[in-house]
Parts: structure tokens; sequence; C-alpha cells
């Protein structure tokens, strides 16, 4: 493939962009996309299986979507909703009460990345619960903004020269069961995780102290961790036996990801507020918070509004992404295609020792490799050459934590695309075990 026009952009883009601002895998230079395809400035077409940090859930340019953007912005843009109403506004919010999960009375206030979502939930934990004290998790990450980055705790480049964050923030571990720090199997589990928890609660954290357990179903830039089920079950009693808020943070799970609306839906839990973003205007700006109404009612005028949130052309553009997800059953496509993609990794861990672990529900997968599958040592150099090889070959796919591949293509990819992927990942798995990729590459597929 030639690369010229991309490498142009990265070189001018390396003197106005800052390096803080971007975590590099490989010179890729969009200029456009359709569904499930990315093209680059010099022609070449890939295929997308991350789907824009999975922001992009309905693909690229969706024509419906398109439309819809297209009909409001002939009308007006926006206008702020600080001080005004508007109908895409209300019909938005009308349509995240009826698919979020909960059966009580929903407000829903708007904003525009995860980040702004994520500081305006800890406003509305502290102040309905007078308590001051959140508990989140190691290997989250929730924003870059203070409040959501106090929140996170993934990357020491996110908290280097930059405090005081937000303080009685605390953080747990994440149950994580393909590396159990207790070292435990499914057989001899007793969630000595989560009684690492309570002990904390019984000595040093007192629980009444505590307003909100923050929690991503599926710890996504972690390492795309699925929780145990009893885990979610008993730490949702923990909080509702202490008066603490369960917050489910589906900003990257959220709109049909996992083949159902909301992740937490799979736990069989209801969450007191729900955290969305990303994919919920399909790549146009829009966050939002979805809370019990009397959550909402404990803030007054301007505790979290913002000139821009809730416009009417992002709200177009979310209201028509539901619509379609709807429309198209992408809900049930997630599971069936996902179903099958996480099949065809575990005919690839069969027979490349590479790969320790394949986990995930519908189309939000992490594939672990490892340098030694008793160890469990994460193989992040092995990933690294892996996802810019794939890239070389025309497939877009990135890696997470100490080398998980994260496998997050559009909703709307055809089972052909799917397959052809998930082929050149393995052509590039083998290319990596017989030493073809250059040790040159780590210069350039940093990653997390």
């Amino acid at each position: 493939m030639n690369y010229e026009k991309c490498n142009e952009v990265v070189t001018r883009d390396s003197k106005v962009y800052p390096e803080f601002a971007r975590i590099p895998y490989y010179p890729l230079a969009i200029k456009e996309g359709r569904g499930a395809i990315i093209e680059d400035m010099d022609g070449n077409k890939y295929i997308d299986m991350l789907s824009s940090a999975s922001s992009l859930n309905t693909g690229h340019c969706h024509p419906r979507i398109i439309k819809a953007i297209e009909k409001q912005i002939n009308s007006f843009i926006s206008y702020t909703a600080a001080y005004t109403y508007s109908e895409p506004l209300v019909a938005l919010g009308e349509e995240l009460c009826k698919i979020t999960p909960g059966n009580y009375e929903k407000r829903v206030v708007f904003g525009l990345s995860g980040s702004d979502a994520n500081d305006g939930m800890i406003k509305m934990v502290r102040a309905y619960t007078n308590r001051t004290k959140i508990v989140s998790f190691i290997g989250s990450y929730h924003g870059s903004t203070y409040g959501s980055m106090s929140l996170s705790a993934i990357s020491l480049n996110m908290r280097r020269k930059i405090g005081p964050l937000l303080s009685d923030i605390i953080h747990i571990k994440y149950p994580h069961c393909y590396r159990c720090s207790f070292e435990k199997d499914e057989v001899n589990c007793n969630l000595e995780c989560l009684n690492d928890f309570r002990d904390s609660l019984n000595t040093y954290l007192p629980p009444e102290e505590i307003a909100a357990i923050v929690m991503e179903p599926i710890a996504g830039d972690a390492g795309l961790i699925v929780p145990p089920h009893r885990y979610v079950k008993e730490l949702y009693k923990i909080c509702k036996e202490n008066g603490i808020l369960f917050v489910s943070e589906e900003v990257q799970q959220g709109f049909g990801r996992t083949g159902s609306w909301f992740c937490i839906e799979h736990f069989g839990v209801e969450p007191d507020i729900v955290v969305m973003g990303k994919s919920m205007a399909s790549g146009v700006p829009l966050s939002a918070i979805v809370a019990r109404k009397e959550i909402t009612d404990s803030l007054g005028p301007p505790a979290h509004l913002f000139t821009m949130s809730g416009n009417a052309l992002s709200c177009a553009a979310s209201l028509e992404t539901i619509n379609v997800i709807r429309d198209e059953g992408l809900l049930a496509r997630s599971t069936e295609l996902g179903n099958y993609a996480k099949k065809r990794f575990e005919e690839l861990k069969e027979k490349y020792e590479i790969i320790g672990d394949v986990r995930g529900k519908g189309l939000s997968i992490g594939v672990d490799l490892v340098k030694n599958r008793k160890t469990k040592e994460g193989n992040k150099d092995a990933a690294a050459k892996i996802c810019y090889r794939c890239w070389q070959k025309g497939v877009i796919v990135i890696f997470l934590a100490s080398g998980v591949l994260r496998i997050q293509p559009p909703l709307v990819i055809s089972k052909e695309e799917l397959d052809k992927a998930i082929d050149v990942i393995e052509e590039s798995i083998i290319e990596y075990m017989s030493g073809e990729i250059s040790d040159s590459v780590l210069a350039v597929a940093k990653g997390w």
C-alpha cells in the first residue's frame, strides 16, 4: 500500500497537535467511511474493527442518519438548552427514558462527551446522598476532565503533574477471572475479590459515607474484562443495603454494543444512574446521564449545563441512531455476530498458544495475547506488531491493557467482512510467530 498522503498529514499534524492528545498505533489518516469500511487519504481501504473507539455502532455515514442530520441542519443547528426548549431534545429524552433500564421515573441531562457526563454524575450522587466518597475500579477509564480522570485508574500519565484530583475517590479491584488476584477459578471461587471490598467496609471505609459505586459492566480499556454475574448481583446488594447508588457507566458498552441497549441488562440489576456517550449519536458529539428523578432533583440550576449540550443536531442524530438500531435489529445482530466472532477466536486459541483468553458480550470482544499461558503474562509487543500488520493488510484493530486485541466493529458489519478481518488477524498472528514483523514497528505502535 502507498501511504504518501497519510504520511504528509501525519507530518503536518506533528506541528500543530500535541502528543498528549493521541495514543499512536499507525499513521492512518481518514478520508471517508461507509458502513464498516474506511478509506484513507491514499485510497487504501480497511475493514474497521474499532468503530472509532466504539462510537460508531451504526457504522460510518449511515444514510438514514445523514438524512436526519441534513434535515435538522437545514432547520437550525443549535440554540442553547440552558435558556430555551427544543422538540429534538424532548423527543430524544423520551426515547432514552424508554430504552434505559430501570422501572422508575427518570430524567435525562445532556452533555457532549462521556467525560462531562461522568462529571455530572459525580455532582448528582454527592448532592443526592449528602455523601462524598465514590468507589470506582482499578483499570477503569471514565474520561479526561478532572472529575472523570479522578474516577479513572488506568494510566499514570493521566495523573502526573496535574494534581490534586478530586478527593474521596476510592479504587478497588475489578473482578478479573482470567487473572484472578486470589488465584481462584470457577470451581473454588467464593468471590474473594468482593469479600476484599467487604473487609474494607468493615475496617476503614464507612459504607454510610459512600455516595455511589461506579462500574463499567464490561471494563473496556482495562482489557474488555467481563465480571461474573454473581459478583455484580452481590455488589448491587451491598449498595441497596447501605443506601449507596449503583451507577452503570455505559459510555463504551451502550447502544447495542453488547447485544442489549445497555450492557448492565445482562446482569439483571436496576441501576440508579446510567452514564452514556460515544455511539449514542453515531459520531456527532453527545452524552447523557439518565437517572432517577429524585436524584436529578437534588441539584439546582446551573449545576450542570453547557451551551451546546442537547443541541438539536446531536439530538436528531441520536434519535435516528435509536431508530436504526431498532429497525435494523442491530441488538440481535450484535449477539449473533458476536457469538460467531467469539467462536472463531476460540478456534484460533486452540491453534495458537499466544492467545490466552477470549471474552466479551456481543460485538465487544477482547482477545488476550500472552507470553506464556501458565503465567498469563500479557504480550504487549506481540499485540502492537499484530495490530500494525493488520493495518498494513487492510484491517483496523488496536490493543489495550497488557496486550488485548480490541474487537469492536460496527454492528452493521457483514459476516463476510467480519470473516475477512478475522482471517487477516490470524495471518498477522502467524507472521508475528514466524518473526516476520520488525521490532521497528514498536516505535510507532505504542498504544496505551
